[in-house]
């Protein structure tokens, strides 16, 4: 164990396919070790499968971002972090238990195949406007965004005209570079849009999730007002932003590895792996699952003390040699089910099921549709999004 200053961390992705290449070495020679972080706090990082999953199973850690030894990469100011309230992933139990238990039925494995049907038009209906389209064609643009924005605007009943709106202060929260005013501008202004939205199906419930969740709550009480707006909030860009950088990453994948792309051209029931396998491969959330310790912890021989601020780097984790041999190998076949991409334990992403639809929709739609989709730039020419929170493209020029 080591107690170090780095401030090159969060480590740059130096291959834009694999993980920082620190997380190979910490794993190797300082599986756990301190850091002092951009914001002054410091931080156990956590590199190795097995202690990631322990860290996320434990009861003694939390998720509150107020607690004062919480991990947070900038400072935020007072007044702001008073106005976050504290939403699902951000909660601890019992109320985070109560809550989740509302949603969850709105997420489970049954309900998402159910749209399944719905997600294929959508799918088909960008896939066919990206057809019409001539000379390179951007596909963040075109169907990385499009897809999952119309997916979960429907579902939660919100205006697909205020995409962009949500889009580019989304993109302003989950940056690490974002000039702090800006950041929380937009977190005032995504506040005050779920606000006047949730007001509106409080009114007069719709036939979408929002408004199936007002009703339930009439009878329960769960929510207040505002945790309502900050669950809105949360799972639109919950919904959104991870889902499309997913999207793009795993085309350029099935670019850059054709005998990959092969597999799952010959075999489209092979997409549930495939999809997990992308997951895994690039671990876009890689910080997500920071947490604060509430009492003393043991995690690989070393103790964690109440109050200290830890970082599970699921990237390191799911690149661990020790659980997935050859791990920056892609391999559809693999069998990767036990990745953390999503998380582990209670803080497990509430939304998984319906982005792996969405995913094994899109994947296998454009190699049916669009069999000669090619790449218009190089990787080395494409723009990442490496300043990002959640890791990305911003732009994936390709012809087809």
């Amino acid at each position: 164990m080591t107690d170090r200053q780095d401030t090159s961390f969060p480590y740059p992705r130096t291959c834009p396919l694999h993980p920082p290449r620190e997380y190979a070495s910490l794993r190797a020679e300082q599986p756990i070790s301190k850091i002092t972080l951009a914001s002054g706090r410091t931080a156990w990082l956590l590199t190795r499968h097995e202690h990631i999953r322990k860290l996320l199973a434990s009861p003694d850690v939390s998720s509150n971002m107020a607690h004062p030894g919480y991990p947070l990469h900038f400072d935020v100011p007072t007044e702001v972090m008073e106005q976050m309230r504290p939403v699902l992933l951000a909660m601890d139990p019992p109320v985070h238990t109560a809550q989740r238990k509302m949603l969850i039925s709105e997420f489970t494995a049954k309900r998402v195949q159910r749209l399944r049907p719905r997600i294929e038009e959508i799918v088909d209906e960008c896939i066919t406007s990206l057809l019409t389209r001539e000379g390179p064609v951007d596909l963040v643009e075109a169907l990385a965004l499009r897809v999952p924005s119309l997916v979960i605007c429907e579902l939660l009943g919100v205006p697909y005209a205020d995409r962009e709106f949500f889009q580019r202060r989304t993109e302003q929260l989950v940056s690490v570079e974002a000039d702090p005013q800006e950041r929380n501008t937009a977190h005032q202004e995504l506040h005050e849009y779920f606000d006047k939205l949730v007001t509106a199906q409080e009114a007069d419930p719709g036939d979408n999730l929002l408004g199936r969740l007002v009703v339930k709550n009439r009878e329960t009480g769960t929510f207040t007002h505002g945790e309502l707006v900050g669950i809105a909030n949360v799972l639109l860009v919950g919904g959104h932003e991870t889902t499309a950088n997913m999207i793009s990453l795993g085309v350029l994948a099935l670019l850059e590895n054709p005998d990959q792309q092969a597999k799952l051209k010959a075999d489209p029931g092979l997409a549930p792996q495939a999809v997990d396998e992308l997951l895994r491969y690039f671990s876009i959330a890689d910080q997500v699952t920071s947490r604060v310790a509430t009492a003393d912890i043991e995690i690989g021989g070393v103790l964690i003390r109440a109050g200290e601020g830890v970082i599970g780097l699921s990237a390191s984790g799911n690149h661990d040699e020790s659980v997935f041999s050859d791990p920056e190998r892609l391999d559809f076949e693999r069998g990767a089910k036990h990745h953390l991409a999503f998380g582990h334990g209670i803080h497990q992403c509430i939304g998984q099921n319906l982005a792996k639809v969405e995913l094994e929709v899109v994947f296998n739609a454009l190699l049916a549709r669009v069999p000669g989709l090619k790449p218009a730039a190089p990787v080395s020419e494409l723009p990442f999004k490496d300043s990002m929170g959640v890791y990305g493209l911003h732009r994936l020029p390709v012809t087809c």
